[in-house]
Parts: structure tokens; C-alpha cells; sequence
């Protein structure tokens, strides 16, 4: 049987229709999901700024009037979701940038000091206790919650002592921020950041002359790094406190969408949602991290890296709301700019991707400025269009020209 979908002028769209295809990638919108009710004015004029053409599906919404119809071949559907969990709840900032820088700084200290606690005590030979997990994260969120740009520019420029610390505690902020960017329950962010916190935690019961060994591990030291997903269980479930959605995050983060993962084999939607986040949050923040075995990778070069991965290892609805979630050019990037200065990149324009705030570090000789000074790129286009127009030209490799962001800053 054929499914119509009404191909649809920008003009004829209204209130009440369900949008499910755009005239362009939806990554290149600040849409949250692959298909989306139309539920107000503002919607309309949001797909006019981005869109000459919508496809619509009239199973799950209005009818247009007068539209051309497109009859299309019944496509696969994409794996669901979880549905019933994503886009539950929009969230909008509270706060902006410099208003909450302050408590993100207090909120990533406390975070990793308790975090360092929860790894050392679990290493020692202490049950795990959900009380301490739960106030590790809780600033965590509820920085996220304000303003996640905040969060994320902190993390990035905030120098970590030890990979299992700073792997914890990053994949925590990832996690949460990510989930509230996919519209999770805020009651799920909780355990979205306690499964981020506790996904490696099984790590602290291997042997330790195996995580120190440099260059890549052969079969026999792989092998055995896996056991750290059951090892994760198995400390979840000799601890208290602990949810069945964190311990899930816990077991299903090394699954992969093609079956090719651990330590069952799920494939696709079978794995459950949160596995499937910690995945993407897991892998992206190993190839941005120094590890005994590889160096670390820039940002946007990960993100390349998980999205060649799209439909073999991740979902691809996912890789591309991560993508959307970090931004093309990820908060803690350094960028070269048309001028020829070198900024490091501090906030996202969700409406302008490819002009964000950020910080220029250099001059257009690249040498190091004696104070730095923001600029955001949109809002330069925007209000002195009299002036050249700044543009990013390309990302930078981390060490660029000399520079650490996490040097000069914090």
C-alpha cells in the first residue's frame, strides 16, 4: 500500500499540521525531532526562516488545502525512539552565559570532587551508595537545566587529573545536557547524568597494569576490558540507591546499533534508550580525551568520526540530535576566523550554527592578545551588517598555533 505525503509550499503551512520531511537536512535546523507537530504561529515562522517546502503527513495531522499531492512508496521507518520519552518536555534557558558561569564553576568542582570520592571508594572496596551518586550529579543538572552552554564551556576548558575522573564527571555533564536537548523528563536527567557518572565504573575492579598500557590492546587485554560492563553491574547491584534506568545505561552503553556490540549483542531499537545515549556520549568523549592508548582527537573531528558511524554503530536520529546538541563547531573549540584571529568557541546560536559566540584568543597575526574579548558572530551579522561579516573558516587541532584553551583560562 502507497503512504501520500503532501509536498506543501512554506505559505500553506498551519497550525495542527504534522511536519515529517523538510526541503533541506534537518541538522541544518534547530528542529529537536525528525518530524514534529505543528502547534503554533511561532512554528510557522520558524520553518519560513528555514524552509520553501515541507512535506506533511495527514495520518497524524490537518489536511492542507488545495495542496499538490506526492504519493510515495511506504519507506522503512526509522527505529522509534522511545517515543513516549523524547520531546516530552522543552526547556528554555533560565539564565544566560555570564549569569550562570559562577555557579557552573562551583557545580563542576562539587560534581568532581564527589565523583573522584564515588571512583576511589568503589577502587578501596566500598559498596557503592546511590546518595552520594545522586549529589554528584544534582549540581550537574540543575547547572544544565540554567543554561548547558554554560556547562559545557566550563568542561572544556577545565584541566582534569586522571582519565577515569575526568571520563566520569565529562560523560555526566554530556549525558545530561544531551537529554535535555532531546527533551527528556527532567526526573530522567538525573539518571541520564548517574548512568554518564557510572558508566565505566566496573574500570576500578580490573586489573590495574591493564589500563596503563600504551598503544592499543592486543585480543587477550580487549577481552578483558570488557569485563568492566559486567563488573559495572555487578557494583550497582551490591550498592543502594541505584535506578534500574542507570543500571541499563550501564549495561547497554558498549551495544551498537548493528549488533556488533557488548555484552549482549542488541541491535537496533533494542537497545534501550539510555544505552543508546551513552554510547554516543561514552565514545565521543573517549576520542576527545588523552588516553594510555591514543591521543586525544579535536572535538569537531570526533564528531565527524560518530557520524560516519550513523546507521552501523549509532542510530542515526541520534548522531545527528548529538551533532545538533554540541553544534558544529562544539563549545571549547578552537576556530580560525575570516579575519585570520584564532577564538575558542563559547556558545552555540541554535538559530545560526555556523556563527557562534566566541572568545578571540589571538590577533589576525596570531600572536596572543593581552586581554581577550568575546564576539558573537551572529549577533555582529545581525546588528552592524555595515561591517565585513566574520565567518569561521575552518576548526582547529587542539595545540593550534600554540594555544591550550584550558591554559589561559582556568
Amino acid at each position: 500500500m502507497g503512504l501520500e505525503e503532501r509536498e506543501i509550499g512554506i505559505d500553506q503551512v498551519a497550525a495542527g499540521m504534522y511536519v515529517c520531511r523538510l526541503d533541506r537536512p534537518w541538522t541544518e535546523t534547530p528542529f529537536l525531532m525528525q518530524g514534529f507537530l505543528v502547534e503554533s504561529d511561532n512554528d510557522v515562522a520558524l520553518l519560513r526562516q528555514y524552509c520553501r517546502s515541507v512535506w506533511i503527513d495527514v495520518e497524524r495531522g490537518l489536511e492542507p488545502r488545495d495542496a499538490p499531492l506526492r504519493t510515495l512508496e511506504r519507506r522503512p521507518a526509522a527505529p522509534r525512539v522511545d517515543d513516549d520519552q523524547l520531546g516530552r518536555t522543552r526547556y528554555t534557558d533560565s539564565r544566560d552565559f555570564d549569569e550562570e558561569l559562577p555557579d557552573a564553576l562551583k557545580a563542576h568542582r562539587a560534581s568532581s570532587i564527589l565523583a573522584q570520592r564515588i571512583i576511589d571508594d568503589v577502587r578501596a572496596g566500598h559498596k557503592l551508595a546511590g546518595k552520594l551518586v545522586e549529589d554528584a550529579v544534582s549540581p550537574v543538572v540543575l547547572s544544565v537545566l540554567r543554561n548547558a552552554d554554560t556547562l559545557f564551556w566550563v568542561n572544556a576548558l577545565q584541566k582534569h587529573d586522571g582519565y577515569a575522573y575526568s571520563h566520569a564527571i565529562n560523560c555526566s555533564a554530556l549525558a545530561a545536557a544531551f537529554g535535555r536537548h532531546l527533551g527528556l523528563p527532567q526526573e530522567l536527567l538525573m539518571d541520564v547524568a548517574a548512568g554518564g557518572l557510572l558508566m565505566d565504573i566496573g574500570i576500578t575492579r580490573l586489573e590495574p597494569g591493564l589500563l596503563a598500557k600504551p598503544g592499543p590492546l592486543d585480543a587477550t587485554s580487549a577481552t578483558a576490558m570488557r569485563r568492566h560492563v559486567v563488573l559495572g553491574m555487578e557494583t550497582i547491584d551490591e550498592g543502594t540507591g541505584i535506578t534500574a534506568a542507570v543500571r541499563e545505561m550501564v549495561r547497554c552503553h558498549h551495544e551498537r546499533h548493528d549488533g556488533s556490540g557488548y555484552p549482549d549483542r542488541l541491535r537496533g531499537a533494542s537497545i534501550p534508550l539510555l544505552g543508546r545515549i551513552g554510547g554516543i556520549v561514552d565514545t565521543f568523549d573517549a576520542l576527545t580525551s588523552d588516553r594510555p592508548h591514543a591521543r586525544a582527537i579535536a572535538r569537531h573531528e570526533a564528531l565527524q568520526v560518530i557520524y560516519r558511524e550513523r546507521d552501523r554503530l549509532f542510530q542515526r536520529e541520534l548522531v545527528e540530535q548529538f551533532i545538533g546538541c554540541l553544534g558544529v563547531y562544539p563549545t571549547g573549540s578552537l576556530v580560525e576566523l575570516s579575519t585570520g584571529e584564532v577564538g575558542v568557541v563559547m556558545t552555540q546560536n541554535p538559530m545560526r550554527r555556523l556563527l557562534p559566540r566566541v572568545m578571540l584568543l589571538t590577533g589576525a597575526d596570531k600572536t596572543l592578545r593581552e586581554s581577550f574579548e568575546p564576539l558573537d558572530l551572529m549577533l555582529r551579522a545581525e546588528r552592524q551588517p555595515e561591517l565585513p561579516r566574520v565567518d569561521v573558516v575552518r576548526p582547529l587541532e587542539r595545540g593550534a598555533y600554540g594555544l591550550d584553551p584550558a591554559d589561559l583560562f582556568l
